[in-house]
């Protein structure tokens, strides 16, 4: 089925930053994803472990010292080293009960990731415990990528010293600015003294890859402001940076403040703006010699630097996901755990996989999904789709490719599509016109 542009669609000339979410972290669109299809992924479990499609593992730890006003994943700030043990021991029992079903039962991880909340709000203890438990079910010692997120103030030399010595190759800092007033007032909970004391004792661990997480566009942030950020950022020689745009999904404190205000529009910069930033930096990081590799990340050798977790989901990798709220995707089927610690807590004390909706894709969905995900790299080779899908995209998405290439976001080529500068820098505003059509109802993906 060929997918055309809703000429319909609501005017996408971004202006102003109004609630809502434009990235595209996934697709279908969350929204699509039901509890009636919760057995679909039962179903997949019972099938026999495949052979040629890598495994990857993912752990979510809702924990946070603060909650940023911008944040709309799911975290506690007030649970106590009791409360911390109870989740991480459910934790543990939910990972068995998928580790013993005949699709995961003997399968190695190609690569584990510990996202948040804040992973580094743990103890060295509890992370031993956590971890150590998790490699007895999903064996890591052929991991090509353990990434652990962490926030700086959570982090001294004892701290770092065990998430290394748990096998983390991978380390990103939730960095996001190195203005003690923006960090403030935007909620986070670190400040700058403690990024660079952190980032140097980690260097000295020998940690494969440190990244640092940057936002441009954060409350009260200015041109000056960013320019010092991108200065700090390059003088700290980190190996890679991913650099996001903010965003005010509805589920924010940010949010809930302009609602309460009877306000429409964010009080952080415009569209234009953070794309402005966005490319001062990517054109400051290139003059250091990194390399732009996505439409947020530079890297500094791009043969060395890998983001296993990112290009092997991006491919249709597995992905055993546990914790609360938690996104995974396996045999074709996507699925999401409950939303809340309770809810999350009672389904695993019932001996019960605590998934809360699903989406059983389709061999277009797939080829749709990993399309628009990978147009994000800037490149897309259009022969690698029609081996692996089938699918030509240059008929599939004729319209869509025209209209980019025509205003200037793109050049084609017999090959393949290049995204330019311009493209890259709102490519989630633009993959929404690639969505089939019967996932274009909703205005924002959420």
């Amino acid at each position: 089925m060929q997918t055309t542009l809703d000429t319909s669609a609501p005017e996408k000339k971004v202006q102003q930053t109004e609630a809502g979410n434009y990235f595209v972290s996934n697709y279908p669109p969350f929204s699509f994803w039901k509890p009636d299809q919760v057995p679909a992924v039962e179903a997949v479990l019972q099938q026999p472990a495949p052979a040629n499609i890598p495994l990857g593992v993912y752990f979510h730890i809702p924990f946070c010292r603060k909650r940023c006003h911008f944040c709309y994943f799911k975290v506690y700030t007030d649970k106590n080293a009791q409360e911390v043990k109870a989740y991480i021991d459910a934790g543990m029992r939910e990972m068995q009960r998928f580790a013993s079903q005949p699709y995961l039962k003997g399968r190695k991880a190609h690569f584990v990731y510990f996202g948040g909340g804040t992973p580094s709000y743990l103890s060295v203890p509890q992370l031993k415990d956590l971890t150590n438990r998790m490699k007895d079910m999903i064996p890591w010692d052929e991991a090509e990528e353990v990434a652990f997120e962490a926030e700086p103030g959570t982090l001294n030399e004892v701290k770092l010293t065990g998430i290394r010595d748990i096998g983390v190759t991978r380390l990103s800092l939730g960095v996001e600015n190195f203005d003690d007033h923006i960090l403030e007032t935007n909620g986070r909970a670190h400040r700058s003294g403690e990024i660079e004391k952190a980032y140097r004792f980690a260097r000295t661990l020998g940690f494969e890859h440190i990244n640092i997480d940057l936002i441009a566009g954060m409350m009260n942030e200015t041109w000056e402001n960013w320019r010092e950020v991108v200065r700090k950022a390059i003088a700290l020689q980190p190996d890679a940076v991913t650099i996001y745009q903010m965003e005010v999904p509805y589920n924010t404190t940010m949010y809930q403040q302009m609602k309460a205000e009877g306000k429409v529009t964010a009080p952080v910069a415009d569209w234009q703006t953070k794309r402005d930033w966005v490319s001062y930096a990517f054109d400051e990081f290139q003059k250091d010699g990194y390399t732009v590799t996505s439409a947020y990340t530079v890297v500094k050798d791009p043969q060395r630097i890998k983001f296993v977790y990112r290009d092997a989901l991006w491919e249709g990798a597995d992905l055993l996901s546990n914790g609360v709220a938690s996104f995974g995707h396996l045999g074709g089927v996507h699925y999401q755990n409950q939303a809340d610690v309770g809810p999350y807590m009672q389904a695993v004390d019932a001996g019960q996989l605590p998934i809360f909706r699903a989406y059983q894709t389709t061999p277009e969905d797939r080829f749709v999904r990993e399309f628009i995900l990978k147009l994000k790299l800037g490149r897309s080779e259009f022969d690698y789709y029609v081996k692996k899908f089938g699918q030509d995209p240059r008929q599939f998405f004729a319209q869509q490719l025209e209209y980019i290439a025509k205003e200037g976001f793109a050049t084609l080529d017999d090959k393949g599509v290049t995204l330019s500068r311009d493209g890259l820098l709102q490519v989630d505003r633009l993959l929404h016109d690639f969505f089939l059509p019967q996932h274009r109802q909703y205005a924002r993906y959420t």
